[in-house]
């Protein structure tokens, strides 16, 4: 007696749509999941498992089946939806807004900001904030944070402006060279009119936003909000009386920094030093 198929629940999460449209096109393929894993190269129960949503999507899965089903990107989508699931709770609200905003302003405590981390300096920073993580789960949260990324390659991308303090140079994540690499990342990022960058420096003294990182949100019809967080979670901000007090923080705090050109030349010559 056939084993009875189980029931898929598309409308629970951008995990369980992907299985629902992988067993949808599947069946209209008429083709079983063992005949596809055997056409992917994967395992009959790895396929199973992703058209149940019983596990992760694995990272090339998507390409794999967009280019066998010839879907033009679908399945590519919709992992992109998923990883945005992967996000912790208390940040999910943030990143659909982030995704919507004209305008970004970020003051940087401690790391740089994930919308400039480049792949060697973002494994760094998640392998060290994961320490029990295996290779692939390292591998699925850099990519949750690299798709963030694709906002600043959009046709109108939103103005970044990051105030970094200079903490964040000065602390060598992923090594000396990893290091160099990334400073000049960000270098590179702010030849473009769309990214600006300050330095704060540690001779400015102190300031009102020295416990955590914080970022303002503008928007072409909606008020402005803000986001604070440290290195365990984060708070998202509308109310309009806090985020004014948020913005006159900022405010001051861009004053103090070095200017977006003196800052390119200190980065420069700490990427020297390093």
């Amino acid at each position: 007696m056939a084993q009875q198929e189980r029931v898929l629940h598309p409308d629970r999460s951008a995990r369980d749509l992907f299985g629902f449209q992988l067993r949808k096109l599947r069946k209209e393929y008429g083709i079983s999941i063992a005949v596809l894993a055997a056409e992917l190269g994967r395992g009959k129960t790895a396929i199973g498992n992703v058209e149940t949503a019983d596990r992760p999507i694995p990272l090339e899965l998507p390409e794999e089946l967009d280019r066998f089903f010839q879907t033009d990107g679908l399945f590519a989508h919709l992992f992109k939806l998923s990883l945005q699931e992967g996000f912790p709770e208390w940040s999910r609200r943030y990143v659909e807004l982030e995704a919507l905003a004209c305008e970004i302003r970020k003051y940087a405590a401690a790391t740089f900001p994930g919308l400039w981390q480049d792949d060697e300096y973002g494994l760094a920073l998640i392998r060290l904030g994961n320490p029990r993580a295996g290779a692939e789960e390292v591998a699925r949260k850099w990519a949750s944070r690299k798709a963030r990324q694709e906002l600043l390659a959009e046709e109108d991308p939103p103005l970044l402006w990051v105030v970094l303090d200079e903490a964040v140079v000065r602390r060598r994540v992923g090594g000396p060279e990893a290091m160099r690499r990334q400073v000049q990342h960000v270098l590179d990022l702010t030849e473009q009119p769309g990214s600006v960058v300050q330095v704060m420096p540690f001779a400015a003294g102190g300031h009102g936003a020295l416990g955590g990182s914080t970022t303002l949100l503008d928007f072409a019809d909606g008020p402005r909000a803000a986001y604070v967080e440290d290195s365990v979670s984060g708070r998202l901000i509308e109310s309009a009386p806090q985020v004014r007090h948020i913005s006159l923080t900022y405010n001051f705090l861009q004053a103090a920094a070095l200017s977006p050109e003196d800052s390119r030349d200190w980065l420069r010559r700490v990427k020297e030093e390093i």
